[in-house]
């Protein structure tokens, strides 16, 4: 059905096509044998209707195509016929008997397409080595600036017990971050604008009426109180413990901050954040048990911890209450809360020095060497974890931080009567466990599940291209196709 001869063709042709279907295992007979017959079917062709209906046979789109000739012929009876167990469709036949003798359009379509993925892969290479190698630069010009502003603060308590006041002094210097954002835009923009143009782009973020007094007095004043409380109680802290101790368990913030998201922001739950959060919980008790609860030790790990609380509390009221803000909008925040610095609390200093709280003298003996350089390294760690993000990961600027707990101890080391008892080491590798499990992504589990299936698909071809020889297979399939050589 569905196989015509043209006239003048023989009607026996169609009985031998029949008669020549024959099992894989028979020996095959020679085609010259049967030579009248092919140069009779010659000209058969499949009607429309058929061939609509098998247009996804291999057979019957080889059939119309195939090249001319005595070769021709045959391969369509061996297709149209099974001779001999004959079929053009079958992988094994393909990859074995079939001759290549250059790529087809399909094939170089293929091959253009993947030069041009290769090409998107070495050219997306280059930006994302580029971020990695600024990751790396402002991840140890983080770890250098904490370290750094905690340990010229712990010098300059030597000579100068005045934490406060040094809070004061270097919040002050906030007042730049707007005059530094506006010389990068400067440097880099295509389309300058003016100051006041900036000034006034970047107030929107306070609202459509801009940056007034009332704006001033809700919502920046509020977290000018939390900026001074968060740096006072942990330059107060380190006069009370040691900085290794300090440093590490500042790192805790992280994990109230997932906390408080949790319950202030309803931010998705986490099970690994939890555990993180455990950990620095049990971290903290450690630490405190390190030191065999002295009353300097456990008043300055509270001072340490209650630093960390208030920048978590800051963190999550600012997203709560202003959201995310751009790098400019961010910069005339941080200014703002230099100023409110300067305008409301400069009289807190004041009145500790009349007190006797924080008092010194004379004047002439303030290291203002030490003071001056606390306060650059601390504004160059603001900056940097503020803008940090334009040029590499946020993940990277926080590795900073914890990275700057090793630094503080080996200072410590060969600074301070530090004792690294086990109890400590362990509190220290706990919590900065916990700082690293809170670094995951929320999609990590999908990422693993991906991953390790990759890499099962990955060992599954590599075991059957190992466990694959040249030459083996089945014997029907090394038997392929036969020879018409005579």
């Amino acid at each position: 059905m569905g196989i015509r001869e043209f006239p003048g063709g023989a009607p026996r042709g169609k009985g031998i096509a029949t008669g020549m279907r024959r099992s894989p295992d028979v020996s095959p007979r020679r085609l010259s044998d049967i030579s009248p017959q092919l140069r009779q079917l010659k000209y058969l062709v499949v009607d429309e209707s058929i061939k609509e209906d098998l247009k996804w046979s291999r057979s019957v789109e080889d059939l119309t195509s195939g090249p001319a000739g005595l070769t021709s012929i045959e391969e369509r009876i061996l297709r149209i016929t099974g001779y001999y167990g004959y079929q053009p469709w079958a992988a094994s036949y393909k990859r074995e008997e079939r001759p290549r003798d250059g790529p087809g359009p399909t094939e170089a379509a293929a091959g253009a397409e993947a030069g041009r993925a290769s090409r998107r892969c070495c050219t997306g290479s280059g930006p994302r080595l580029r971020k990695l190698a600024w990751g790396l630069a402002v991840v140890l010009c983080v770890c250098a600036s904490w370290a750094g502003s905690t340990q010229l603060a712990k010098l300059t308590f030597r000579t100068f017990d005045a934490p406060f006041t040094l809070t004061w002094f270097a919040t002050t210097w906030n007042c730049l971050f707007f005059l530094l954002y506006y010389a990068g835009h400067v440097c880099k923009a295509a389309e300058r604008q003016s100051v006041q143009q900036r000034y006034r782009e970047c107030c929107r973020f306070f609202g459509d009426n801009g940056l007034t007094l009332k704006v001033f007095f809700t919502k920046a004043a509020p977290f000018g109180v939390l900026w001074t409380l968060t740096n006072y109680l942990y330059l107060y802290a380190i006069t009370k413990i040691n900085t290794t101790d300090a440093s590490v368990l500042f790192c805790c913030n992280k994990a109230f901050v997932f906390l408080l998201s949790w319950i202030v922001l309803r931010d998705r739950f986490m099970g690994v954040r939890i555990v993180a959060a455990i950990l620095a919980i049990a971290g903290i008790v450690m630490m405190t048990y390190a030191d065999g609860f002295h009353s300097h030790s456990v008043i300055g790990i509270a001072l340490v911890v209650g630093s960390a609380s208030t920048s978590a509390l800051y963190k999550v009221l600012f997203k709560l209450l202003l959201g995310s803000a751009k790098f400019g909008e961010a910069a005339l925040f941080l200014s703002v809360l230099g100023v409110f610095n300067l305008l409301f609390v400069t009289c807190v200093p004041v009145i500790l020095y009349f007190t006797r709280v924080e008092y010194w003298s004379p004047f002439t003996d303030i290291p203002w060497g030490n003071l001056c350089g606390f306060a650059v390294l601390l504004l160059t760690f603001n900056v940097v974890l503020n803008f940090g993000i334009a040029v590499t990961y946020p993940t990277l600027m926080s590795l900073g931080i914890v990275l700057s707990v090793p630094v503080n101890a080996v200072v410590d080391h060969y600074t301070s009567p530090i004792v690294f008892n086990g109890v400590r080491v362990i509190a220290i590798i706990i919590i900065g466990l916990g700082f690293l499990l809170l670094l995951l992504p929320e999609e990590w589990d999908v990422w693993l599940a991906k991953l390790l299936t990759r890499l099962k698909v990955r060992k599954k071809e590599e075991t059957a291209e190992g466990g694959a020889e040249p030459g083996s297979g089945p014997p029907s399939k090394r038997r392929g196709r036969p020879s018409f050589a005579r």
